[in-house]
């Protein structure tokens, strides 16, 4: 480790918006107690008062002052601090640790960058730097062209050719972003993208390649892997954040993955990233052609998902690495506690956005490359029938998982599948009802086959569940594969018994029948890496796909279940974490186990 920190400035990533919530709020945090391990003192920047960050014990002083240049100068001026961290801040702490690097305020106040370089963010961040970094390794970008005039954009756009998407350079959430078809649309769209950035870029459009991602680690031995791998469920074209996204990929097989795999380490390595960061593809089954999107040279959502689906604590290794640490020193070599080598997933996870329209007067519910969504959630199974179902019920939107919500009807639903809205995933539901082929919702939606397959599956198993007439009809192996592919008591008896009045009476009818057949879940563990007691690792799922528990059942007289809040709504977000967290804790300091 770098003897030389004493105080080391983290900037924090200010307000929640669209685009950017509570997944930075988790790494700060994360980055915070890795300091502390090492006897560092921590100063925080970062205005919002609802975060875990921001409370007592967790930083040793914290600031509420906006994360922009001046303040951070006058923080600089009282604190003397020897390093800062730019990567657990999302966009904002990104941008706001580029100007104070141009402007030289780190050089006058001597405060070393930890981490990655500032000129190592800034290749990922400028467009150009970017497209010449990658080029001097011969690996694909999209054509792009980065303008800052309405007259370069049209000159852009001619040398190139239409569709293009448009897209603002240091942006959060993919904001000024779309696509265009013709002059008039780029027109509108570039004067919109100029007025978040001054300079946009003008890009080939690679809608309805699939869109795959990795988030990878390098050590300062460059060490590099991939930890995670993450599909997303919709086709290029929609932002990650307003995307269904699965890990490890789905579609992909051993070669294609492989290929990325390589791809991404060969990337990383020639960026010269220390730490975290993730990379995005775009990617072309058919001919296997790929398109290096861009690159985060920081943590993000898809860090934050990766790290709980994975039990891989990227934020508290990336703050490691940024000290001078090396993997091979994080957690204990040579054991599954290690960070020296990326975790294996015997299981499914899925991120399902939560969008909050209907709050709005006169919005459009279109999703596309700019971010809409306010929260999300993450289910866990052991197939993708099971975690989409689940997801589904988690986010409260389709209250009866992939299949039975008969109150959502669509006037158009090829209209609705060409053209994605929050509701596109129970308009799939309603075109498999109507007859629509596997083959005619990929053409209308470029979603690859292999997860309208699955869905598929569910709807299929639907029918199957209809051709009975009382609940105690139903065989054990019926009952068993339809809690396999995730439905819920309350999904199955609305399909069986069809009640039109007292839904809860055949919801308990139905758990009953189940429990007398013995068909029960079992609980399983994902382990974490790195962690103080691994054997008492809390990442905990329930699945009707395993025979016996990863965790001996201990009756306990003290123990405390704390309810939370669910995805991120508007009126009920990241305040609610600080809540539950805080009871967690003081549960805990009286003896309590929690839950």
């Amino acid at each position: 480790m770098q003897k030389s920190i004493k105080k080391v400035l983290v900037l924090g990533s200010g307000a929640l918006k669209i685009g950017q919530a509570g997944e930075f709020d988790y790494s700060g945090s994360q980055a915070l107690k890795a300091l502390k391990e090492e006897g560092i003192k921590t100063v925080l920047i970062n205005p919002n008062i609802a975060t875990i960050q921001t409370s007592e014990g967790i930083a040793d002083q914290v600031y509420f002052l906006p994360v922009t240049p001046y303040f951070v100068e006058e923080i600089f001026k009282k604190e003397q601090p020897d390093g800062i961290l730019l990567a657990f801040g999302g966009q904002t702490a990104l941008n706001c640790g580029t100007e104070l690097y141009n402007k030289g305020i780190l050089d006058k106040y001597n405060v070393k960058v930890l981490g990655t370089s500032v000129e190592a963010i800034m290749n990922t961040e400028d467009r150009d730097l970017f497209v010449k970094k990658l080029n001097e390794i011969g690996v694909k970008t999209p054509k792009s062209i980065a303008v800052e005039s309405m007259e370069d954009a049209f000159k852009a756009a001619e040398s190139i050719g239409y569709p293009l998407i448009i897209r603002s350079a240091y942006a959060l959430g993919g904001m000024g972003s779309g696509f265009c078809y013709n002059e008039k649309e780029l027109k509108e769209l570039a004067e919109n993208a100029f007025s978040y950035s001054n300079q946009i870029l003008v890009e080939e459009s690679l809608k309805g390649w699939k869109e795959i991602e990795f988030e990878v680690i390098r050590d300062k031995n460059d060490h590099c892997f991939t930890v995670a791998s993450m599909e997303n469920f919709d086709p290029l074209g929609i932002h990650t954040g307003e995307s269904i996204v699965v890990a490890p990929t789905c579609s992909l097989d051993e070669k294609e993955l492989a290929l990325l795999q390589e791809l991404s380490k060969k990337t990383i390595r020639h960026l010269g990233i220390v730490g975290e960061c993730n990379i995005q593809y775009a990617f072309n089954s058919e001919t296997d052609d790929y398109r290096v999107i861009e690159v985060n040279a920081r943590l993000s959502r898809s860090s934050a998902l990766a790290s709980k689906a994975t039990g891989y604590p990227l934020a508290f290794v990336a703050a490691k690495l940024a000290l001078g640490y090396s993997l091979d020193q994080i957690g204990e070599m040579g054991t599954p506690n290690s960070a020296y080598v990326a975790p294996s997933l015997d299981y499914y996870i899925c991120k399902i956005p939560r969008w909050d329209l209907n709050k709005f007067a006169g919005v459009s519910r279109l999703i596309g490359s700019s971010m809409k969504s306010v929260g999300e959630i993450m289910s866990i199974g052991k197939s993708f029938e099971e975690i989409i179902q689940k997801g589904l019920r988690m986010i409260g939107q389709g209250m009866h998982g992939f299949v039975g919500n008969s109150d959502l009807k669509f006037d158009n639903l090829a209209e609705e599948l060409s053209h994605p809205t929050d509701m596109r995933i129970f308009a799939i539901a309603e075109a498999f009802d109507k007859g629509y082929t596997i083959e005619k919702i990929h053409d209308l939606t470029k979603i690859d086959p292999w997860f309208l397959g699955k869905l598929k599956n569910i709807h299929d198993y639907k029918l199957k569940l209809q051709t009975y007439d009382h609940i105690e009809d139903i065989p054990a192996d019926v009952m068993l594969e339809a809690k396999r592919l995730g439905f819920s008591d309350f999904q199955i008896a609305r399909f069986v018994e069809n009640p039109q009045g007292n839904m809860e009476a055949e919801n308990i009818r139905t758990r009953n029948y189940r429990k007398k057949l013995g068909i029960l879940p079992s609980v399983k563990r994902i382990n974490t890496v790195a962690s103080e007691h691994p054997e008492l690792t809390n990442y905990l799922y329930l699945t009707y796909d395993g025979s016996d528990h990863d965790i001996p059942y201990y009756k306990n007289d003290k123990s405390v279940v704390v309810l939370g809040s669910g995805a991120y709504r508007i009126g009920s977000s990241v305040e609610f974490d600080w809540c539950s967290v805080n009871a967690v804790q003081t549960a805990r300091k009286l003896g309590y186990k929690s839950i």
